[in-house]
């Protein structure tokens, strides 16, 4: 047995946990944070997933370096620049960055993430005058949270306590950003968890593999996937405190709802969208179908335009190359049947129901293939035509 609560103030809630974000200059505004810190003062490890875009940012192949769930107790971010595809140069910079740390805060394997344009290499001097103005020794989730922005309209940060049926607690937080180039594979994003809980060594990446399979993993906006998706969670077992089942709702929890954080913010975006594959000949098919909807621009500007035809949906999943038969493919949106094989065009009032539902911030579209007992759930948003159309910049 097990209690979570929420509680305000993300990271700062985290027992050896201090954090800051500032302005360096690589935003113009002076009020803009655009360069982040978050350190463990106990000895902490890491756990990382990364994106699966071939051409992985130098920060990414710089961590790599550290192999998997690696002791490491610091995190430096920045925004505006995304230091992708600047070669063996992008790497020396971060280690140049990350050189001049102070010695006096016992940092063991620092990692940078970095979000922005790809293809410049980092102004290193302005990110080492950056450094200068940090306050190690601040608790600022705030800040953090602002300083890794870039096309988000919100900051992302959330904490919870968990207590055990014994008296003890231990809490989880993490910060996030993302808006753009989102595709389940990871989504664009980076996400930072810290938690004080006890977690052996040997669960995390299993925990955090499990935690963004049923998040960022399933979530999508324009289908894009970027160079620098990054989700790290840093335990350092602060808190003494630590049950298996418990710590695990606890990520799961955080960062689905992160997840749907950054769906809400997707560029151009009103809507969050459920979709959920049932009857597929096996899960992986579901899963096929369903993100196959999520990704798909033309159901997102369908959703858009709030436009009930159902034949988007179903020309997609056949498209998607799983098994299916329209004898036996039924539609919902929400609880409203749209179409099965005996109901294959819409009359008046399930019409007017269903723009009644599509005009909804939030609803789920059902489709049940009839075949098997495949399941899936994605996750996506309506876009804009004008949206589809000028989105040619290419940013992480």
């Amino acid at each position: 047995m097990f209690t979570l609560y929420s509680l305000k103030n993300g990271l700062t809630n985290v027992r050896g946990i201090y954090c800051d974000g500032v302005n360096c200059g690589l935003r113009p505004d002076p009020e803009q944070g655009d360069l982040a810190f978050i350190r463990s003062e106990f000895p902490a490890r890491i756990a990382a997933r990364y994106t699966s875009n071939r051409f992985q940012a130098a920060p990414l192949r710089h961590a790599l370096r550290y192999g998997k769930s690696f002791e490491g107790n610091f995190i430096l971010a920045n925004a505006k620049n995304a230091n992708a595809m600047t070669g063996e140069a992008g790497i020396r910079d971060i280690e140049t960055i990350l050189s001049h740390l102070p010695a006096n805060l016992e940092i063991r394997n620092p990692v940078m993430s970095s979000t922005g344009v790809i293809g410049y290499r980092l102004p290193v001097e302005k990110i080492l005058r950056g450094l200068n103005k940090l306050d190690w020794h601040a608790r600022d989730s705030d800040a953090a949270a602002r300083a890794i922005m870039t096309t988000d309209s919100f900051k992302k940060e959330l904490c919870f306590e968990v207590e055990l049926a014994d008296g003890s607690t231990f809490r989880i937080a993490a910060v996030a950003k993302g808006a753009g180039m989102i595709n389940p594979a990871m989504a664009t994003m980076l996400c930072f968890i810290v938690t004080d809980a006890a977690v052996p060594a040997e669960e995390m990446e299993g925990l955090l593999e499990e935690a963004v399979n049923g998040s960022f993993n399933r979530i999508s906006v324009d289908g894009d996937t970027s160079t620098n998706d990054t989700v790290y969670l840093m335990a350092n077992g602060a808190s003494g405190a630590y049950d298996a089942a418990a710590f695990a709702e606890a990520l799961n929890k955080i960062t689905f709802e992160l997840a749907m954080m950054i769906l809400k913010d997707g560029e151009g975006a009103n809507k969050v969208v459920a979709f959920e594959v049932t009857g597929a000949a096996s899960d992986k098919e579901a899963q096929i179908a369903a993100t196959a909807l999520s990704n798909s621009l033309l159901v997102k500007t369908a959703l858009f335009g709030e436009d009930p035809n159902w034949g988007r949906i179903a020309s997609t999943i056949g498209a998607s190359g799983v098994e299916c038969d329209e004898e036996r493919l039924v539609i919902h949106y929400d609880d409203l049947l749209i179409y099965d094989a005996q109901h294959r065009e819409l009359d008046p009032e399930r019409e007017e129901q269903a723009y009644r539902i599509m005009k909804q911030d939030s609803f789920r579209i059902r489709c049940d293939l009839g075949i098997a007992e495949g399941s899936f759930t994605a996750y996506g948003c309506d876009l804009s035509y004008e949206y589809v159309k000028i989105n040619a910049e290419y940013r992480t």
